[in-house]
C-alpha cells in the first residue's frame, strides 16, 4: 500500500490517513491497509488501471523547504501516490534556480515551484526559454514580508514609516526576494510600489534562497525580505524581525506555489501527469479534513528531510494563528490553504496572466505579450479537470476570476495591457 520510507516518523499522519481513506468514497488504499475486501463500487472507481495507468510510475518531484510543500510530502509518504499507481520520491532542493535547472534538464519530473518561474521560462526570462506546464495550484496565501529588528528600533513598523525612511535618502535599503520572477518578488514589489517606493530605483533588491533568509537578516545583509512560511515566523521566533504585512493582506486568496513541469513531460506521460495531480489533490483534501490532520502534517514536514524547522514555528500559522512580532495576534481568515474543495487548486488563466502584467510593469518584458494565449498554453485546465472529476471536486465555470488587491484595484484579466500600464510606480 505504501511507498513511504518506514524510517520516517510519520505514524500520526499515517493513522489519520487510514481514517480518512475509509471515510472517503473511492479510496482503495485504506480498505486494503486494514485487511478488508473492497466492495465492487470502490474497485471500479480505481483510476490507475488498464490504458489509464501511468506511463511512468516512479516520479522524482522537487521541492524547496517551505510549509507550502506539504501536499507533496503527504502524497509521497502517506500512501496517496500509491492509490493512483505512482511512487513519488520528493527531492529537496537548495534554491529555486536549482529547481529550474533540474526541471529543464529532466532530473526532476515535476516540482513544487514558483508560479512566476513557469511563466518566466516560457518567455525566456529568468532562464532558457522552455515550454512549461502548470498542472495545479498547490496553495493560496501564506507568505509574508519581514522587516528587520533594526528598522523596528529606528521607529519603522508600518509601510508609511518605511516610505518616509526611504525618502530620507542615504544608503539604499536592501530587500530580498527568492527569484527574479518569483511570487515573492512580485508581492514585495507590489507592496513597495503601492506605498510610493520604486523597487527598481529607490531600494536595492537581491535574490536569496528561502532557507537562507533568516541567517542573512541575522547578519545584517538585508532590511527586509519576502518569503514563504515558515521563514517569516522563524524571524519572529529568533527575534530578528517582524511581519510588516502578510501576502494575503496584499491579495486575499492569491495564487502561490504550483505543481509545475515541462510541456514535454505531459506530452510524453499524460496519464502520469494526471495521476500526479490526483495524488496531490487527494493529499490536499486530507490536510484540510481536520485540525488533527493539520497538526500531524505540520509535525511531518518539520523533519530534517523536509522543512527542517521546529513544529512550534510551523504549526501556528499552519493553523491560521498569527503573531506579527509587534504584540499583535489574530486568527487569519485567509491563511495558507491547500484545497477548499478544489478552489485553491484550479489553474485560473487570470492568475497566470497577472504575473505577466507585473513582468511588464517592472520591465522584465519590454512589450505586451498575448497574455491569455500564454496562460492557455501553460495552465493545464483540461488535464486538471479530468483529475478533479475523478475526486468529485467542482471545476469553476470560468477560467477567469476577479480579485481586489490592497490598493483597491480590481484584477479580472479583462484588459491586461491596460492594467499593466495603469500603475503610477513602475520601471
Amino acid at each position: 500500500m505504501t511507498d513511504r520510507d518506514p524510517s520516517k516518523p510519520v505514524d500520526s499522519s499515517r493513522r489519520n490517513f487510514l481514517k480518512y481513506s475509509i471515510a472517503t468514497a473511492g479510496t482503495l488504499a485504506g480498505v486494503a491497509a486494514l485487511g478488508l475486501s473492497a466492495p465492487a463500487s470502490l474497485r471500479s472507481a480505481a483510476w490507475a488501471a488498464g490504458s489509464d495507468a501511468p506511463e511512468k510510475a516512479a516520479l522524482t518531484v522537487g521541492f524547496i523547504p517551505l510549509t507550502d510543500c506539504a501536499s507533496l510530502i503527504v502524497a509521497a509518504t502517506q500512501g496517496f501516490a500509491g492509490k493512483y499507481g505512482l511512487t513519488i520520491t520528493p527531492s529537496k532542493e537548495a534554491s529555486w534556480a536549482g529547481v529550474r535547472d533540474k526541471l529543464i534538464n529532466g532530473e526532476l519530473d515535476a516540482a513544487h515551484v514558483l508560479y512566476g518561474m513557469l511563466y518566466g521560462l516560457q518567455l525566456g526570462v529568468g532562464g532558457p526559454r522552455t515550454e512549461m506546464a502548470n498542472l495545479m495550484g498547490l496553495n493560496q496565501n501564506g507568505q509574508a514580508i519581514t522587516l528587520s529588528r533594526q528598522l523596528r528600533e529606528a521607529g519603522v513598523t508600518t509601510a508609511e514609516q518605511l516610505a518616509a525612511k526611504v525618502k530620507e535618502g542615504g544608503k539604499p535599503m536592501t530587500f530580498a526576494q527568492t527569484f527574479p520572477t518569483s511570487t515573492h518578488a512580485m508581492w514585495l514589489y507590489y507592496w513597495l510600489g503601492s506605498h510610493g517606493i520604486n523597487p527598481m530605483s529607490d531600494v536595492k533588491t537581491i535574490t536569496v534562497p528561502p532557507p537562507q533568509m533568516v541567517a542573512n537578516m541575522r547578519v545584517g545583509n538585508m532590511d527586509g525580505f519576502c518569503v514563504g512560511e515558515p521563514w517569516g515566523a522563524r524571524a519572529i521566533y529568533d527575534k530578528i524581525g517582524f511581519t510588516a504585512v502578510t501576502t494575503q493582506q496584499i491579495w486575499p486568496d492569491h495564487p502561490e506555489k504550483v505543481l509545475g513541469t515541462t510541456r514535454a513531460f505531459i506530452e510524453k506521460y499524460p496519464n502520469a501527469a494526471r495521476a500526479l495531480v490526483m495524488s496531490l489533490l487527494d493529499a490536499s483534501q486530507f490536510i484540510e479534513a481536520s485540525e488533527e490532520n493539520k497538526r500531524s502534517t505540520a509535525k511531518l514536514i518539520s523533519g530534517k528531510a523536509y522543512v527542517n524547522a521546529p513544529v512550534d514555528v510551523i504549526e501556528p500559522r499552519f493553523l491560521s494563528q498569527y503573531d506579527d512580532g509587534l504584540g499583535n495576534t489574530w486568527k487569519d481568515d485567509h491563511a495558507m490553504a491547500f484545497c477548499r474543495g478544489g478552489e485553491v487548486n484550479y489553474p485560473y488563466l487570470s492568475d497566470g496572466m497577472w504575473f505577466l502584467t507585473q513582468f511588464r510593469r517592472w520591465g522584465l518584458i519590454k512589450q505586451d505579450p498575448d497574455y491569455q494565449a500564454i496562460a492557455r498554453s501553460i495552465n493545464q485546465t483540461a488535464l486538471y479537470g479530468e483529475a478533479a472529476s475523478q475526486l468529485k471536486l467542482a471545476v469553476p465555470s470560468s477560467p477567469m476570476r476577479s480579485s481586489t488587491l490592497l490598493d483597491g484595484v480590481v484584477w479580472d484579466g479583462s484588459n491586461p495591457a491596460a492594467y499593466a500600464a495603469s500603475f503610477a510606480v513602475k520601471a
